[in-house]
């Protein structure tokens, strides 16, 4: 019966994208969108994003863009590129004009192997100038201002090699820079470049197979064991709330966190989660591992991840909730060779840069995208009765997303509809939260019965009452009437 119903339901959900054609102008798309159900299987959904335009720079006067490595959209929607080939930042708006060039002049302000880039609100530019080991800022105009070479401090490990990749600037003008190769966390610069301090470091997860070894191991041998230190940041993010969002390589979990200005991880405080692809192909008799490289949190708390292992993207809501994903490998539009950096525009467009192909990959929303969107932060925002619709909409577009089930399944029960929740529960397998709604609805049932049940009750205790007394009598009749006989 089981297996019927999930038929019935990706039969549904095939004639949905069917009739979904006309709301994506007929386009074509050289992938196809996915989401995962509650059971971990990936089903096909309605693309929630289409592959818009290029950017290469051929049609620009700046000349071909050359191994793009990072991307920063200002609210002003214009576009900061770092070219790790070409040693510069480009900044450019959406119709391809260039409005400035930072760090390709010779001079103080001149960059080598820049990997990052963040704008204040003021319009001052700080690049992470990898290989000259510093950070180098500029005003808006493109004038070299000052630079933040190595920091200096006895809590710096021995050995402390400088290599700045990706960092924010906080409104105090903290900086939070990702060093590559360290692993104790985010280098917290004040802003006149001293350090102040790690920041959110990930932890080494338990291994009890290590520990088992390193006690029964003699103390020469523990030696010789080599320490395992925690996996490093990849790349940073700052929302506009000031959360920071980080990514990590090397892990199966908690790829993407969401750090407060105390370190705490705000995203994943739930539990363990997998960001990515559930499930990782086989290669050279290993299976791959998710790589997120790049993470980037619109104004609404859309997060949206980028994973080089498959070139896909993934979005999430606030609460970690996977939305969609799309993308992959490929040399059609759409597709990318070797995706380094994901950043989403005030208007909704997706920006990725393709080190490989030397291009950005620009991608629009769907209808769907945007009605998933505004139910989800309808219902991350606590307005159930309003997300309602929105999500019903969703289902009827797409009838196997297990996440609008289960959204309208909460929101009943946060309307103590427990009956109707039940059935959406049942819908997507949730049986904690079945058997949650099931409680209080049998509550209501004992509580809304309760008047005719002592009814009942109080009538079978007048009939017992009344008939032991019928039956008492007939025994004293029945005793007086052999008392005659006898006489």
């Amino acid at each position: 019966m089981a297996i019927f119903t999930k038929a019935i339901r990706i039969i549904a959900a095939a004639l949905a994208l069917l009739m979904a054609v006309p709301m994506t102008a007929g386009a074509v798309s050289s992938y196809q969108g996915y989401v995962y159900d509650f059971e971990g299987n990936d089903i096909y959904s309605i693309n929630p994003y289409l592959f818009l335009t290029s950017i290469d720079g051929t049609d620009m006067e700046s000349g071909p863009l050359k191994g793009p490595e990072d991307l920063f959209i200002a609210r002003d929607s214009t576009i900061y590129v770092v070219e790790s080939g070409n040693n510069r930042v480009l900044h450019i708006n959406a119709q391809k004009q260039v409005l400035g060039i930072y760090g390709d002049l010779e001079g103080d302000g001149a960059l080598n192997g820049p990997k990052g880039v963040f704008v204040t609100e003021n319009g001052d530019v700080y690049v992470s100038d990898t290989l000259n080991r510093r950070i180098a800022k500029f005003d808006k105009s493109g004038q070299f201002i000052q630079d933040f070479g190595v920091p200096e401090s006895p809590l710096l490990p021995g050995g402390f090699v400088y290599s700045p990749s990706k960092l924010i600037v906080d409104k105090r003008g903290y900086m939070f820079v990702v060093s590559e190769g360290t692993s104790q966390g985010l280098l917290q610069l004040k802003p006149d470049g001293t350090f102040a301090g790690f920041f959110g470091a990930n932890h080494v997860p338990y291994d009890w197979t290590r520990i088992a070894v390193r006690l029964m191991a003699s103390e020469q041998q523990r030696e010789q064991l080599s320490t395992v230190r925690p996996p490093e940041f990849s790349s940073i993010f700052q929302d506009a709330e000031g959360f920071i969002y980080t990514t990590t390589l090397g892990v199966e979990e908690n790829q993407v966190k969401r750090l407060s200005a105390v370190g705490v991880d705000t995203l994943n405080m739930n539990g363990s989660q997998t960001y990515g692809d559930l499930y990782l192909p086989i290669r050279n008799n290993q299976e791959l591992q998710t790589a997120i490289v790049d993470v980037s949190v619109n104004a609404n708390g859309i997060i949206t991840a980028l994973d080089r292992t498959t070139g896909r993207l993934f979005q999430y809501n606030k609460l970690g909730d996977m939305l969609f994903a799309f993308g992959g490998f490929g040399n059609q539009d759409g597709l990318f060779k070797t995706p380094t950096s994901v950043a989403e525009s005030p208007d909704g467009m997706i920006y990725v840069a393709d080190q490989t192909r030397n291009r950005i990959d620009v991608f629009y929303p769907t209808p769907f995208a945007q009605l998933v969107h505004k139910a989800s932060e309808l219902y991350v925002d606590g307005k159930y009765e309003e997300a309602f619709r929105p999500w019903q909409q969703v289902l009827e577009l797409n009838s196997n997303y297990d996440l609008a089930y289960y959204s309208i399944g909460k929101a009943l029960y946060r309307q103590q509809r427990y009956k109707e929740a039940m059935s959406y529960f049942k819908i997507v397998g949730d049986q904690a939260d079945y058997s949650n709604a099931f409680k209080e609805y049998r509550k209501i049932v004992i509580r809304e019965q309760f008047g005719s049940f002592m009814s009942v009750l109080l009538a079978l205790m007048i009939a017992s009452i009344a008939i032991r007394l019928i039956v008492r009598n007939m025994s004293a009749r029945k005793k007086r009437q052999e008392g005659v006989r006898t006489l």
